[in-house]
């Protein structure tokens, strides 16, 4: 979804520490959207480094609750979803 992958891009900040000592990667971040929009069961998938990896947790659970959860058949259903987070030095 592109409003999701703005709203990451927007919102994650590459933490001074990491930029500092040349770490980088992609931080996979799993989570459920509920049937109401709101998101739970926030983990990390893949890990790149503590001080990325937090980030990555700190900008999903930032997430505003979504517009249009999952459906089955015209029901709202929880649904799981993957997101990545790049972290890249220039």
């Amino acid at each position: 979804d592109i409003a999701l992958r703005q709203y990451l891009t927007d919102h994650t900040i590459y933490p001074e520490s990491a930029k500092k000592n040349g770490i980088q990667g992609r931080v996979t971040v799993g989570f459920v959207v509920n049937k109401d929009g709101t998101i739970s069961n926030i983990k990390i998938e893949k890990a790149v480094h503590p001080d990325l990896d937090a980030e990555a947790l700190r900008v999903v659970k930032s997430l505003p609750a979504f517009e249009k959860p999952g459906k089955i058949e015209g029901e709202s259903v929880p649904v799981w979803n993957t997101v990545y987070i790049s972290f890249i030095l220039e």
